[in-house]
C-alpha cells in the first residue's frame, strides 16, 4: 500500500514542463549547437590559414637567404676581380681608374640588389598575409540562410 507522504508514490502527479518552456529550451540547444559548429569551422579555417602563412614564411625565408647568398657571392667576386686588376695596374692613375670604375659599378649593383631585396620582402609579406586575410574573410562572412 502506498504511503501518501512517500514522494515516490504513484499517486503523486509527475511534473510536466509547459510546451512553451520545452520549445524555448529546444531552440536554445539548437542555437548552441549551431554556434558551436560555426566556432569549430572558424577555428579550423584559422588553423589552416596560420599553417599556410607559416609555410609561406618558411619558403620566403629560404628564397631570401638564397638571394642574399647570391648577392654576397657576386660582391665577393667583384672584389676579387678588382684586386686582380689592381695587381696588374702599371701606374697609380691606372689603379685609381680601376678603383673608381669598380666603385661606380658596385654602387649601381648595390642599388639593383637593394631593389631586388625590397621586392622579395614585399612579396614575402604579401604571400604571408594573404592566407590570414582569406581566413579572416571567411570567418566574418555570414553563411547564406
Amino acid at each position: 500500500m502506498a504511503d501518501s507522504t512517500d514522494p515516490f508514490s504513484a499517486s503523486v502527479m509527475r511534473f510536466q514542463m509547459p510546451e512553451q518552456m520545452r520549445a524555448f529550451a529546444e531552440q536554445g540547444m539548437s542555437q548552441a549547437r549551431e554556434s558551436y559548429s560555426r566556432l569549430k569551422t572558424a577555428a579550423e579555417t584559422q588553423n589552416d590559414a596560420i599553417e599556410a602563412a607559416f609555410s609561406s614564411v618558411s619558403k620566403g625565408a629560404g628564397d631570401y637567404s638564397a638571394k642574399l647568398f647570391d648577392i654576397v657571392k657576386s660582391n665577393t667576386e667583384a672584389s676579387f676581380d678588382l684586386a686582380q686588376s689592381l695587381v696588374g695596374a702599371k701606374t697609380l692613375p691606372e689603379a685609381f681608374d680601376l678603383w673608381s670604375t669598380h666603385t661606380r659599378k658596385q654602387v649601381e649593383s648595390v642599388a639593383s640588389q637593394t631593389k631586388e631585396l625590397v621586392e622579395l620582402t614585399q612579396k614575402l609579406a604579401s604571400d604571408t598575409v594573404e592566407p590570414l586575410k582569406a581566413g579572416a574573410s571567411k570567418m566574418f562572412t555570414t553563411p547564406a540562410a
